[in-house]
């Protein structure tokens, strides 16, 4: 277990979030109000009950995930856009769950297993205390602002949207969450990874001197889930299925994958930067139906208030290249670190730990957590660099905050037929 008096979550320093100090203890003196009275003032042996959004890869893990790090807390509702997706990850759920002596946990009855784009309202509407959303990142501002209307606790995988316009809604959300002393947990799970914090909490107490540059990378393989399309699906089906190729639903690689390194950056910073000037493109991803209109390359180089600048990396190139990087790097006045070397390794994972704090907030046995704000800026600094490689300029973050880009499709219905827009191009795309 971790040391409960370390600090394991970042609300956000920057300028304009919401959570100031004061708010901060204020919400961690009410953390015994969160939730029913008889699991508060450690009388907590009440068993929760939660629900799941989105059944694929991450989401069927994410349970399992919650189920290893937490007791009195069984999974009770689901929810995916498709029958089959839903059934096969019920299936899984049920045999990983054996192996950690939790299959009596999983109690989704047919009652409560439900199909299509309004499954979220359905699972919302269950008798749950948690949902966990877990769709690809187009709804997940949709589901997120729809889960604190509905007075729920949240474990919310990244990134929080794939537009401006998403994000100011998550972030209109955190803060109705914080006054309702609602948890939210997102799916940074270095931030919950003893190495990152223990070594973090170093480099602000000054262990390598003054921060004077950083870099983040992610420099992997293609991640390409559907590599054939049905021909009875319709446009929408096929890009639900095949979403990580498709901008709106994605939000591209920096967007859904390197977030995980830009939000480590901005946590050692302590804020958000102020403006970036990127450069990217489609140098390996054919010009074909499966790879949709995203990027396989984006370098950018991002502004802090203080001056100190993050180079940023991220690529999805063949493994046969050989070449893979996920990793940042901190430079200062003393030293340099890698953000996670001066830092005990835990025997546990972050992604169970973070499941296990998690709910020792909702059941008030530590300080409250809310990482939604903190997330929603890194997922909003990740966005800002995607549109400056996409229109060959270099943006501010009080331009990506005023945005009017709504990426999301009016019509999904099976019926509709959804253009897919050419490969972005510096000079001709229009950022709004």
């Amino acid at each position: 277990m971790q040391d409960t008096q370390t600090p394991v979550h970042e609300t956000s320093s920057s300028r304009r979030s919401f959570l100031s100090v004061a708010g901060k203890a204020g919400a961690a003196a009410s953390a015994f109000m969160i939730i029913k009275p008889e699991l508060v003032r450690g009388q907590g042996k009440e068993r929760l009950k939660a629900g799941i959004v989105g059944c694929g890869g991450r989401g069927t893990g994410a349970v399992i995930d919650m189920l290893s790090g937490t007791e009195n807390v069984d999974l009770v509702a689901m929810g995916d856009m498709f029958e089959d997706r839903l059934e096969g990850s019920l299936k899984q759920l049920r045999e990983r769950a054996a192996k950690i002596n939790a299959a009596d946990r999983i109690k989704v009855e047919p009652d409560h297993r439900f199909m299509g784009p309004d499954s979220y309202k359905k699972v919302l509407a269950s008798d749950i205390d948690i949902v966990m959303l877990a769709t690809p990142p187009g709804y997940r501002a949709i589901h997120f602002e729809a889960a604190i209307k509905a007075g729920k606790h949240l474990f919310a995988e990244k990134p929080f949207a794939v537009d401006a316009t998403g994000i100011r809604r998550v972030m209109a959300a955190c803060k109705e969450a914080e006054a309702k002393h609602l948890t939210i947990m997102t799916g940074a799970q270095r931030r919950y990874q003893q190495e990152y914090q223990e070594t973090i909490d170093r480099i602000k107490d000054g262990a390598i001197g003054e921060i004077l540059s950083t870099e983040a990378h992610w420099e992997g393989t293609p991640v390409i889930q559907q590599t054939t399309r049905n021909p009875k699906w319709s446009d929408s089906e096929w890009q639900h299925r095949a979403w990580y190729s498709h901008l709106w639903i994605c939000g591209d690689q920096i967007v859904e994958q390197h977030l995980h390194n830009i939000d480590v950056i901005n946590w050692v910073m302590g804020m958000h930067p102020i403006k970036v000037t990127a450069m990217g493109g489609a140098a390996w991803r054919p010009r074909e139906e499966v790879y949709g209109n995203i990027y396989d390359h984006n370098a950018a180089q991002f502004d802090y208030p203080n001056g100190v600048r993050m180079l940023s990396y991220s690529r999805q190139y063949p493994r046969a290249l050989g070449y893979n990087n996920i990793s940042e790097l901190v430079v200062g006045s003393k030293g340099i670190s890698n953000c996670r070397n001066m830092g005990t390794r835990s025997k546990v994972s972050p992604y169970v730990q973070e499941h296990t704090e998690f709910l020792r907030s909702i059941r008030g046995e530590r300080p409250y957590i809310n990482d939604g704000m903190a997330v929603a800026e890194s997922t909003l600094t990740c966005i800002m660099a995607r549109e400056s490689a996409y229109c060959g300029k270099t943006i501010t973050w009080d331009e990506i905050m005023a945005s009017k880009q709504d990426l999301m499709p009016k019509d999904l219905s099976d019926t509709a037929k959804i253009p897919v827009p050419p490969l972005p191009v510096p000079g001709v795309y229009q950022f709004i």
